[in-house]
């Protein structure tokens, strides 16, 4: 598959060298943009307060499949008029998008592979985004677990501060895994 990261910090760094080692091709960018109309998909991973200069800063994103992977801290908000980043890239693309990768560790990726079983990847977004999330999760060693439809993404970007919280209540950074009885 062709994948745009859009951002070269932990996040999008760490998966576009997972996806590369699952054998996709990566076009990498960082804060000059560039064009990302050859991609299948692309994955949004900049600071939640820079989704707005960094869709500006590229060409040939309408109607692609974009997954964000930003969150928002400190009581930043989503642009004005939006709930979620999500439903903002929604907006300026028209394309099909998924809120994902926004509540995993970035400096465990090297490690997931490794797991004992795959640990998940929660996504919300629209019901087009499924097979890309899962193909993508899958190749960079977690499982897909949908929270529900692009709707439900300004919970997903609230569960960043629960995830912080339990982290540095002492647990540290950590992998989750949700899975039916059966896989228990």
């Amino acid at each position: 598959m062709n994948i745009t990261v859009i951002g070269r910090g932990n996040i999008g760094g760490g998966l576009a060298d997972l996806w590369e080692n699952a054998g996709h091709h990566v076009l990498r960018l960082g804060r000059d943009g560039g064009d990302v109309s050859g991609s299948e998909a692309v994955l949004l991973a900049v600071p939640g307060v820079a989704v707005e200069a960094a869709l500006s800063s590229v060409v040939g994103i309408e109607g692609k499949t974009v997954l964000d992977a930003t969150n928002l801290y400190g009581g930043a908000r989503p642009p004005a008029g939006f709930a979620s980043n999500a439903e903002y890239v929604k907006s300026v693309t028209g394309g099909t998008t998924a809120k994902a990768f926004s509540t995993n560790f970035a400096s465990l990726f090297g490690r997931v592979a490794s797991a004992r079983v795959r640990p998940s990847n929660l996504w919300s977004g629209d019901d087009e985004a499924h097979d890309v999330v899962s193909r993508l999760s899958h190749d960079a060693g977690f499982e897909a677990v949908r929270l529900g439809d692009l709707s439900m993404a300004a919970t997903q970007e609230g569960l960043a501060g629960t995830i912080f919280a339990i982290s540095q209540s002492g647990l540290g950074e950590f992998v989750y895994r949700m899975a039916p009885p059966e896989q228990l």
